[in-house]
């Protein structure tokens, strides 16, 4: 048995890896900004955070947020694991970070960076997209009367709950250094996801391709973020929409 600690054990992620430790018979402690007992906020540090790792064996952190701070909770989180003599510190990132210039990927490589730096035992898997999140940014993209799309971009959109089962598997493992990444099982042009997601809700509106500009853009349209040797997923992005929206 042993004692696993996940930051943003109530998240997307987290909270799927949480199951299947527990379901595994293994005492896990979820950390999050409002969760009791562990309620810690990472980019503040502090006392409750030594109290969260206090007897904790392995670190599984899925706590992140494009709006910044990522650096800052890590340099907390890995200062208080020393402390408390944690010996495995997994971690959740994102292929193409090495790769795409965006702001956010910058964040997740620096992250990696200073868990490498740590001089504790860690393991760092990186992921292709959720399906969740091509349909929360395809949602936002449907609202107008013509659904725009990055021309020349696809995805490789992974379930969550895959991704869930491999992080538990590398948290009862011994430290792995940087893992292959894991992608879903096809590499699919954003026009496509968009049209499927478009059927799936039951939505008519026109798809239509837009050039963008820049290094962000051309990294993605490189596929930088892309893994197709990789492609371990199971779970299509169409199972999912089945699933999510019933048609």
């Amino acid at each position: 048995m042993t004692t696993i600690l996940v930051t943003g054990g109530t998240g997307t992620l987290g909270r799927l890896v949480t199951e299947r430790l527990r379901a595994d018979g293994h005492e896990v402690r979820v950390l999050s900004r409002h969760t009791q007992p562990y309620a810690v906020d990472l980019r503040a540090g502090g006392p409750g955070l030594d109290a969260a790792l206090d007897g904790v064996e392995t670190v599984v952190h899925c706590a992140s947020s494009p709006r910044g701070g990522d650096e800052q909770a890590a340099d907390h989180l890995i200062a208080a694991a020393r402390r408390a003599g944690v010996g495995h510190l997994v971690y959740i990132s994102i292929v193409g970070v090495d790769r795409v210039p965006f702001g956010y990927y910058r964040s997740k490589l620096a992250v990696e960076r200073r868990i490498e730096e740590s001089g504790l035992g860690w393991t760092v898997l990186r992921a292709t997209q959720f399906h969740d999140l091509v349909v929360t940014l395809l949602q936002g993209l449907a609202k107008p009367p013509v659904v725009l799309v990055p021309a020349g971009v696809s995805d490789q959109p992974v379930e969550v709950a895959e991704v869930a089962d491999r992080l538990a598997e590398l948290a009862l493992g011994a430290p792995a250094g940087r893992v292959p990444d894991m992608g879903g099982p096809e590499v699919r042009t954003f026009d496509s996801l968009a049209r499927a997601f478009l059927r799936a809700t039951g939505r008519r509106r026109p798809v239509a391709n837009l050039p963008l500009f820049g290094k962000t853009y051309r990294a993605f349209r490189a596929g930088g973020h892309l893994t197709p040797e990789q492609a371990v997923g199971k779970g299509t992005f169409e199972e999912y929409l089945a699933r999510r929206f019933g048609r």
